[in-house]
């Protein structure tokens, strides 16, 4: 056990949501040893209640719990392995840390089983958004990526103009998944860019990934910006802030030795209790590694051939249509409309009640009159 890491006995009020991470998720038994990886003190990025909330809910399920502070950064392979062997000897590892977050789309020997929880706040993981059928999101999960991986024509538009449409045949030969548990699930495996081209509407902002912190973190938008993309190139902006754009891109890509103009992947969110109450811009770097699992955000991972990238290129209330069927509309995920999901609904009924009243407010305005 590594020396920052230390036996922590407060206790709080046991939430649903954090019983359903350690619980469904985790699938922590009595006796196992868990620890929980905060972010270091100060960031404000997570509270303090979220993680000790945790803990009196591993507690409560009999596991034996240890608390740990995650360092600043993970600089480079050396400072990853140095951590993960303070992980060592553990059966379950949550991270309340964007460390984690780093770490999700690696394989990485010598890891216990580890899951990142994306609830940020108590209010977060005391809401639907963490208390919501975790069973149920997975299965919602399989049978969206199976919808995608048969669909033989995918087109994304969205309000402000964009039109990128594709060929999603090979999402189930080149498969891109995390290696982190996710909690809440949020998301449905990206789906790769080889195969689409089209428009890119970029509006508000542009802003990191997670994968790495720099600054500046995110790039204001006054306007709209259009990016064209051929397969996993982009090969052109168009807008009045453009070139701002272009610099940015480049900026970045030159700091990190990776080819700016790549495009990855791309996914929606898929939970319909994700929400940010603040407005996106006062708390971006949050907003960044939360928002994006609500149905209103799809992201595209770009800026170097790997999930995801640096930069995340963000279109609002999108309409995703699989061979003309909007599965999601106006950014609401319609997951009736695809096979086996009004089923999966039918046996989870209150999550099926949450996909009908839907959280709308992600920081951003409401660009459509969605009703259920």
């Amino acid at each position: 056990m590594s020396a920052a890491t230390r036996d922590h006995d407060t206790t709080s009020v046991l939430s649903a949501g954090a019983i359903s991470l350690l619980r469904d998720c985790v699938h922590g038994y009595p006796g196992e040893r868990l620890l929980i990886v905060e972010e270091p003190k100060g960031t404000g990025y997570y509270d303090d209640e979220a993680q000790q909330m945790a803990a009196a809910a591993g507690r409560a399920l009999g596991m034996r719990v240890y608390e740990t502070e995650a360092p600043d950064c993970l600089g480079n392979a050396e400072e990853v392995s140095a951590f993960i062997d303070t992980l060592k000897g553990f059966d379950h590892i949550v991270f309340f840390t964007r460390i984690g977050d780093q770490l999700r789309f690696s394989e990485i020997p010598g890891m216990p089983p580890s899951t990142m929880c994306y609830a940020l706040d108590r209010e977060m993981l005391d809401s639907a958004f963490g208390a919501a059928c975790h069973h149920g999101m997975c299965e919602l999960k399989a049978a969206i990526d199976d919808t995608f991986a048969a669909a033989s024509e995918a087109r994304v538009t969205c309000p402000s103009g964009t039109d990128y449409a594709g060929d999603p045949s090979t999402f189930a030969a080149n498969s891109i998944d995390v290696s982190l548990k996710r909690f809440p699930m949020l998301v449905p495996r990206p789906v790769p860019a080889a195969g689409f081209r089209g428009r890119i509407a970029l509006t508000r902002f542009l802003v990191g990934t997670g994968s790495r912190f720099y600054e500046p973190y995110s790039l204001p938008l006054s306007g709209t910006v259009y990016a064209f993309v051929e397969d996993n190139q982009i090969v052109g902006f168009d807008g009045a802030e453009a070139e701002m754009v272009r610099r940015h891109y480049h900026d970045v890509g030159d700091r990190f030795g990776l080819d700016p103009w790549f495009v990855h992947s791309w996914h929606a969110g898929m939970h319909p209790g994700c929400g940010f109450a603040a407005e996106a811009e006062s708390q971006i770097t949050r907003w960044s590694g939360s928002a994006f699992g609500n149905p209103r955000v799809l992201h595209f991972h770009t800026c170097g051939d790997f999930a995801p990238g640096e930069i995340s290129m963000n279109i609002f209330d999108p309409t995703i249509t699989l061979d003309g069927v909007a599965v999601w509309e106006d950014g609401c995920l319609r997951p009736e409309r695809m096979e086996n999901c009004a089923r999966i609904l039918a046996s989870h009924p209150r999550l099926s009640e949450l996909f009908r009243t839907p959280r709308r407010d992600i920081g951003i305005p409401d660009g459509c009159a969605w009703k259920a």
